[in-house]
């Protein structure tokens, strides 16, 4: 391609086909010129192989800053290891490491899309363009055929202020789930079993503490009326789908006729598409942040809303030096 020596390239990583496809879907050109004193954009999706793929980007990176590139700009859609940065110590080291690790390797902006923990922008020390699919899938909601039937709700307290929000601008009813699946394997992860009811200890001569409680959630309960609607869970990240299918349980259970499931980043691990077509749950949406096509072969309910074109417009608008305000429009802080 035919540009002038202050243009730009788009370099596609090779960790797996849906990279390549993406990437095919945002540039629509293969490029291989020069990257001497160009702006350089590569994109990277996180395969199950996260570690390779890290290492991928980074060799890349490294390479073309010693190439003399004048901007290196990641486009990471969905950004690895953010879900273990939640107030936990060693979770948020991993995220900073591979922020400082991308910086020495050469990074000078990073675009990603819906990061589980918006604080984790505070590791960088380049800037960060943190995109949002919630009007995608909100366009994918309006699209539903019996929208007057619809319902939004969350798993998590987290997430309730993201339904709040899709309820709000869809003009739907909202219904709350609280409580927990029982037995999770991430009780004994996040503390949640800490303190010990027991004490072990001698305190001081003549201090007595009050016997502490070891907190537990209640099982999964519903606040709202689901009865004859179509129950939408939303989250910004589908992996572990146990808890999910134990909602869609508790949801059939109190008249939901169908029960959608929605995520920006759709990891989807170990044997959640065999889950997900064992339950109850209808249909689950996510984008194609992080690839999942062996995912869709194994269970039908899974689908895709294809997120390019936004992705698409930010490298432009980078390039270009222009404002990129009109990609957060009509965008809430709770998205």
């Amino acid at each position: 391609m035919n540009v002038a020596k202050s243009g730009y390239r788009v370099f596609s990583a090779n960790s797996t086909p849906a990279c390549t496809e993406l990437s095919k879907k945002i540039t629509e050109v293969e490029i291989k010129e020069s990257v001497r004193a160009q702006t350089i954009f590569i994109i990277q999706t996180i395969p199950r192989d996260v570690n390779t793929a890290i290492m991928e980007l980074l060799i890349m990176a490294y390479a073309l800053k010693t190439s003399c590139a004048k901007n290196i700009i990641g486009v990471i859609p969905y950004f690895p290891y953010s879900k273990q940065c939640k107030m936990r110590k060693r979770g948020s080291i991993v995220c900073k490491l591979l922020a400082s690790m991308l910086a020495k390797a050469g990074l000078t902006h990073l675009i990603t899309m819906d990061l589980h923990q918006k604080e984790i922008q505070g590791f960088f020390t380049f800037p960060v363009d943190n995109l949002r699919a919630s009007p995608f899938l909100l366009q994918y909601i309006q699209e539903e055929d019996h929208k007057e039937h619809l319902c939004l709700s969350s798993l998590s307290c987290r997430c309730l202020l993201r339904a709040q929000s899709y309820a709000e601008r869809l003009r739907l009813g909202l219904a709350v789930m609280h409580g927990e699946a029982q037995c999770s394997e991430s009780d004994m992860a996040d503390g949640r079993h800490s303190p010990p009811c027991v004490r072990n200890t001698i305190g001081h001569p003549g201090l007595e503490l009050p016997l502490m409680m070891a907190k537990e959630k209640p099982p999964i309960t519903v606040v709202g009326d689901v009865g004859g609607r179509i129950a939408i869970i939303v989250d910004d990240i589908i992996d572990d789908v146990e808890d999910f299918v134990a909602a869609a349980e508790i949801l059939k259970e109190r008249g939901a006729y169908k029960i959608y499931i929605m995520a920006t980043h759709g990891l989807l691990s170990a044997d959640a598409p065999r889950l997900i077509e064992e339950s109850a749950i209808d249909e689950v949406v996510v984008t194609n942040t992080v690839p999942h096509e062996v995912q869709k072969l194994q269970c039908p309910k899974i689908k895709t809303v294809d997120v390019s074109m936004i992705l698409a417009e930010a490298i432009r608008r980078i390039h270009n030096g222009e404002s990129m305000a009109y990609l957060f429009r009509n965008i809430t802080v709770d998205d």
